[in-house]
């Protein structure tokens, strides 16, 4: 049974979330959902996060899911309001306790931040199976970005996160901690591997002037017109150019919000004694 696939597009921050589910009625993911975040007055609010509740209110559908595809730099997740609101269970791939250690000590996080997963409800790892109602599902570990990078096949779909973009856009970067531009390679040419209509679905898109924001296509169109790793790149030839691409870009502007919220499964850090929760910047570290 392939997905029905609904997707709701933040101007805000380039990302397109998902709600991935079999039919009215019936059963639902969501994937990669945005908590909204003002950088300058450091307030969230639900925006993005409600269009999704509303979809799956429509549709009258049970949340059997909230699935993140890594711990995201560039937007703050709504899993934990979604799950307050709808219920599911929130999952992420279970290199997240290494992604943890490492921002733990970048942050300097509170003692008792575990660092093992125990945020998250379910952790999978590379081809573990699940299903949503009637869909059946297969996480795809695709390391390269980030170590803990995970894809999701479900049914003639494949929801790619920030593994690769649109061909006319690319790939993703690999500076970022435990970021590996090979592993990225081998992570997209095993996606690319999956029988060319299968539909891939980005996390992101950042169109080129003149083309409006588009989040799908699929493995054969990748493989023909990726302008980073289309057929007869080399894994030497394409580390080479994306190492020399990442030195040139600058830091993804909610990156420390971000990774605070996103390590914690959407939680906002632990409130202090006037109860205010606070997030850190740390100075002259990145």
């Amino acid at each position: 049974m392939n997905p029905q696939v609904h997707a709701s597009f933040d101007p805000v921050t380039w990302t397109i979330s998902y709600v991935v589910y079999d039919q009215r009625g019936g059963h639902a993911a969501i994937i990669d959902p945005v908590l909204d975040y003002d950088p300058k007055s450091g307030r969230t609010a639900t925006t993005a996060a409600d269009r999704l509740l509303d979809f799956v209110r429509e549709q009258q559908l049970t949340l059997d899911w909230i699935i993140e595809t890594h711990a995201h730099a560039d937007h703050l997740s709504a899993a934990a309001y979604l799950k307050q609101q709808l219920g599911g269970r929130i999952a992420i791939g279970q290199q997240i306790d290494g992604v943890q250690r490492v921002f733990k000590g970048i942050f300097n996080l509170e003692t008792g931040f575990a660092t093992d997963g125990r945020q998250f409800d379910h952790l999978f790892a590379d081809g573990d199976t699940f299903a949503i109602g009637q869909l059946q599902a297969q996480a795809i570990a695709v390391p390269g970005h980030t170590p803990a990078d995970m894809a999701y096949h479900i049914g003639d779909a494949i929801f790619v996160g920030d593994t690769l973009f649109l061909p006319d856009v690319g790939t993703a970067r690999c500076d970022f901690p435990g970021g590996d531009a090979a592993a990225l390679y081998r992570s997209i040419r095993r996606l690319l591997s999956f029988p060319d209509h299968t539909r891939l679905f980005m996390c992101h898109d950042y169109p080129p002037d003149g083309r409006a924001p588009q989040w799908q296509c699929t493995v054969a169109e990748q493989r023909a017109h990726n302008i980073h790793v289309h057929d007869g790149v080399s894994e030497a030839d394409f580390v080479q150019l994306r190492e020399a691409r990442d030195a040139t870009l600058a830091m993804p502007v909610l990156i420390l919000p971000a990774i605070q919220v996103n390590i914690r499964a959407g939680q906002l850090p632990p409130a202090e004694d006037n109860g205010t929760a606070y997030l850190k910047i740390p100075l002259n570290l990145l």
